[in-house]
């Protein structure tokens, strides 16, 4: 019997080790408050606890990529930040989970004031059946902002990378752009809400590689004025685009380090399995 696992794991370490040396250095400050703390955080669907005990600061301006199997539960994580499991029956959270210090359960918590601080991106761009246009204006209007609606709707075109390509046919319906561009328009709908944090489920997960490359570009960009939070499978996505990565198994979490350290020299096993191929 001839096996391949051993000279697989060991490329796909020399890819990633090389893919974190290549990214300039960033410099974080380990010491700097966090934007979102969870404290023994456990997300149960009915009895099933599909998150367990999680603890883990989330710094500001910084991308944070959540890796992991399917079923781990990174993306019950990701969506608990912002109170999106609320639409799902039967979920019970437990725990503590901060935004800026204010807990995000707390009785008195607005969940949609909430969602315009944490602006989210889905895996599948998902576009009104709007204009352009209306399509990153509509959340502001509705919200009642009362500044210059034109100026905003560019601004956020121009930070998602998508005004140069749509600033002569805001009035095309928006399900005419290509996957690549709706997933920017739909960064961009969201940063026009002026969120402090973007979540992001698999953002390029339907998307071809070019337009992989430019929403992974985007994100680089957008760390410098947002803490984005990434979920992604993509192992060699967060080597390319995080700079801290946390490594969920089986609901927990297994172990969160700079992207650097951990795609090098991981302290967990079970990390150092995963990232080698060995499962998942």
């Amino acid at each position: 019997m001839v096996t391949v696992s051993r000279p697989v794991a060991a490329t796909q370490t020399l890819n990633l080790a090389s893919l974190v040396s290549a990214r300039p250095e960033t410099i974080i400050d380990q010491n700097s408050s966090p934007v979102i703390r969870t404290e023994d955080l456990t997300i149960r669907y009915g009895s099933f606890a599909a998150v367990r005990n999680v603890t883990l600061d989330i710094l500001p301006k910084q991308v944070t990529a959540i890796i992991g199997p399917s079923g781990c539960g990174k993306s019950t994580f990701l969506r608990a930040i912002n109170r999106m499991n609320d639409f799902v029956d039967g979920v019970n959270v437990s725990g503590r989970l901060m935004f800026l210090g204010q807990d995000v359960y707390a009785p008195g918590t607005d969940p949609v004031a909430l969602r315009r601080r944490i602006g989210m991106v889905f895996q599948k761009p998902n576009p009104f059946p709007k204009s352009i246009f209306k399509n990153v204006a509509w959340g502001p209007q509705v919200n009642g902002y009362s500044g210059n609606l034109a100026e905003l709707v560019e601004e956020s075109l121009r930070k998602a990378g998508l005004w140069d390509e749509v600033k002569d046919k805001l009035d095309h319906s928006a399900l005419t752009l290509s996957g690549g561009q709706q997933q920017r328009l739909c960064i961009a709908r969201a940063i026009a809400m002026q969120p402090e944090v973007l979540l992001m489920d698999e953002p390029c997960s339907s998307l071809d590689p070019i337009a992989t490359a430019r929403v992974e570009d985007l994100i680089d960009e957008l760390k410098s004025q947002y803490t984005v939070v990434l979920v992604t499978h993509n192992m060699q996505q967060a080597a390319r685009v995080s700079d801290r990565t946390a490594f969920m198994l089986m609901g927990q979490l297994v172990e969160v380090d700079l992207t650097s350290r951990l795609f090098t020299t991981p302290h967990d096993p079970r990390t150092q399995d995963y990232i080698t191929g060995r499962f998942g």
